[in-house]
Order: structure tokens, then C-alpha cells, then sequence
């Protein structure tokens, strides 16, 4: 099957400019006169759609922020991680292009998809958050509500948002501030349950290159100037993000990777703009009208994930990228490498003063020669771009 005939850059993520709007502006398209598609899409075309549209078919000319503006984010628990995610994915990047974004606040860290901590452009975090508050709050109440019986959460985020935008604190530290009010409660507890009811970025140094820090939090109006507001249509939009970036995918996907809950009826509205195809499973599949199928003869190179990348993770049916029998070790924080779009291996690094940093691959099938030399190369570049440019060295198990 081929392409649409545009480039990734072209049809997905227009090249953004001074003065010219991000496609995620565009006015939502009204409904089209395309007659919707029935057609069955076997798996290996949804491998090379997710490397196409994850921007891990061949790295782009993009910059760090209109990446992230594309995936919607990347998660970003482990604080360091995106690096290699945006390395693996953009051409050229350097870890001062994220710090940056960081430092110059045009990029956070904030909980969102799933109540998991996501990188995000600071215009992202500002539309996300509310359409997201729900859902945080309800899986904290679920995950939390056991252990803090009796604590009002509302008049817990009303003690601990003035102490997070006094200045930026660990998330403990403030519920132990709060523990004499509530002192049948644990600190961390307290301080998990704020992290959904107060609407908080972590800061720098936190996820800075070459720094370790704690996770200090501070109020997202504090650190970027104004409170978060979504538009009426901002789930609508985000949905087609998500397509943009994953698709083609079912409902079942969207909802996983999001959290969110409503989203039959937002699928609705958007069904008349939509593409509609089938897996091998009968799964009915949703796509954007310009979305990519690329060849069925793409070969794809090897790519190195950090710990729980969207690329896996963003799927709530997630054979497209990874066998069912390694599905539990994308939910262990197990760091993949990718072999022409599959999941075929694991891989770890150590830091030496002598030996600069090495590399360790462990296969989860047999690699053939050209496999295996393709990914040792990569493999190699990742070595020098985690040693800050000093060669390293790379261990095949």
C-alpha cells in the first residue's frame, strides 16, 4: 500500500514559523465528502504507520519543540529519559536544545496522559491540563482513597497550592507541612494526592542534562504567567493529535493512551472527518484523512527507546510494536531497541570516568548479521551522545 504521496513533514507536521499557525490552531475541518475507506490493514503496515508517525522512520529536521508539539508530549517519569527519545528521533539534537526548553520555561514537566509525568510544550500544558483534571483526580482518589481516609480534598489543595507557588517544593515536603492536619496521613501520600488536585510543574534542575535534582514542584501559574484554559474543542483537537501522531487506531487506543473518559461522543462528532479501516482482528481502526501508510517494502532502521516511550505505551493494543509475550516488560521500565519498527531487544548503559559510556543489548529473538551490525552501529552513536560526544562502547549478549 502507498504512501498518500506527502512527506511526513508535509502532511502531519507542517514546518512551524513566525507568524504562521501550528496545524493544532487550524480550524477543525468540517465534514468531508470522502467516501470512508473499508479496508483491512494488516500488522506490518501498522508497524511502519507508528515508526512513520512517531517519527522514528528516519530522523527528522525538526526542532525539539515542534517534536514534542507533534507526539504530544513524551513520557517523562525518569527525568532524562526524552533525551534519548528526541535523539532518536530528530537530526542533530543536542541535549542543550531540551535544557533550554526547559530553563526558558517554553517546555515542562507536569502529570497528564494516564496521571503520568509527561514533557510537554508550556502551550500544551496550559490547554491540557484542564481537560485532564478530571481524570487525575479520579485515579488519585482511586489509587489514594484507602489511605487517606478522612482527608477533604478540597480543603487539602486549598492548604497545599499557596505553599507550592511560595516557591517550589517536593511533593513530601509539602505534606508534611500539611501532617498536623491530617495526622493519621502519610507525607508522601498527602503529597501524591496534591500532585492531581494542585495544578503543578516540576522545575529545573529537575530533567536538566547532567544534573540530578529532586522533583520540586511549583503552580503552573507561578512558573508560566497565567492559569490553564482549554478551548471547547481542545479534546476534539487532541484526539486528532493523537491520530496525527499513533493512527491508524481504535477508540480503545485512544482512550488508553489518554486516561480520559466521554471520548464516544467526541469520536462521533469528529467520525465525518475520519478515515475508517479494519485490523486483522475486526478492530474498527480511525485515522486523520491525511495520514500516512507508508510501503509495505519499508525497511526501518534500528531505533533505541528510553524507558516507557509513548511508542509502546501509547497503545492499548500494542502488537503493532511489541510481541505479547515482552508486553509486561514495557510497564517495568525496560528500554527497548527497535528492529525495522519491532520491539527485538532490550538495553541498559553504565557510566565510566575510564571507559566513557557502554552500551548493553540483550536480543529478544536471534538478530541476523545485518541485524546485529545495524544495531551495534546505532548503538554506538547512542554511546557517544549519552558520554556528551566521548566514544563509547557497546556489549551484544
Amino acid at each position: 500500500m502507498g504512501s498518500h504521496g506527502r512527506s511526513l513533514r508535509t502532511a502531519v507536521l507542517p514546518r512551524l514559523g513566525s507568524g504562521k499557525r501550528r496545524y493544532d490552531d487550524a480550524p477543525i475541518p468540517r465534514r468531508t465528502a470522502s467516501i470512508p475507506l473499508v479496508e483491512t490493514l494488516d500488522r506490518r503496515v501498522l508497524t511502519l504507520a507508528a515508526a512513520e508517525r512517531q517519527l522514528l522512520a528516519q530522523r527528522h529536521q525538526l526542532t525539539a519543540a515542534e517534536a514534542l508539539t507533534h507526539l504530544v508530549g513524551l513520557q517523562a517519569q525518569e527525568p532524562l529519559e526524552p533525551y534519548v527519545g528526541l535523539w532518536s528521533r530528530l537530526e542533530g539534537f543536542n541535549q542543550q536544545e531540551l535544557v533550554d526548553l526547559l530553563t526558558d520555561r517554553e517546555a515542562v514537566r507536569t502529570s497528564l496522559m494516564r496521571r503520568t509525568i509527561h514533557l510537554v510544550t508550556s502551550a500544551d500544558c496550559l490547554a491540557l491540563r484542564p481537560v485532564h483534571e478530571a481524570m487525575l483526580i479520579a485515579r488519585m482518589r482511586g489509587t489514594l482513597g484507602r489511605a487517606l481516609p478522612g482527608v477533604d480534598f478540597d480543603q487539602l489543595a486549598a492548604a497545599g497550592e499557596p505553599l507550592f507557588a511560595e516557591s517550589p517544593r517536593t511533593l513530601t515536603d509539602v505534606g508534611r507541612a500539611l501532617g498536623d492536619r491530617w495526622p493519621e496521613a502519610k507525607a508522601r501520600d498527602l503529597g501524591d494526592a496534591l500532585s492531581s488536585l494542585v495544578r503543578l510543574v516540576q522545575t529545573p534542575p529537575r530533567g536538566v542534562w547532567g544534573q540530578q535534582a529532586p522533583a520540586r514542584s511549583t503552580t503552573i501559574r507561578s512558573w508560566l504567567g497565567q492559569d490553564p484554559k482549554a478551548a471547547s474543542d481542545t479534546v476534539d483537537r487532541l484526539v486528532l493529535r493523537y491520530l496525527r501522531a499513533y493512527g491508524p487506531a481504535a477508540s480503545s487506543d485512544v482512550r488508553a493512551w489518554s486516561g480520559l473518559t466521554g471520548l464516544p461522543a467526541v469520536i462521533k462528532r469528529l467520525r465525518p472527518m475520519l478515515l475508517t479501516y479494519f485490523d486483522e482482528r475486526g478492530r474498527e481502526l480511525l485515522d486523520v484523512s491525511d495520514g500516512i501508510l507508508p510501503s509495505t517494502d519499508t525497511v526501518l532502521p534500528p531505533r533505541f527507546l528510553p524507558a516507557f516511550d509513548n511508542a509502546v505505551l501509547g497503545y492499548d493494543d500494542r502488537s503493532r510494536i511489541i510481541d505479547a509475550a515482552h508486553r509486561g516488560l514495557s510497564v517495568e521500565g525496560a528500554s527497548f531497541v527497535l528492529v525495522d519498527g519491532r520491539v527485538s531487544a532490550v538495553w541498559t548503559s553504565s557510566r565510566s570516568a575510564v571507559d566513557g559510556v557502554t552500551v548493553r543489548i540483550r536480543p529478544l529473538r536471534p538478530l541476523d548479521d545485518a541485524e546485529q551490525h545495524a544495531v551495534v552501529e546505532e548503538a554506538r552513536r547512542l554511546a557517544a551522545f549519552l558520554g556528551d560526544g566521548r566514544p563509547g562502547h557497546v556489549e551484544l549478549a
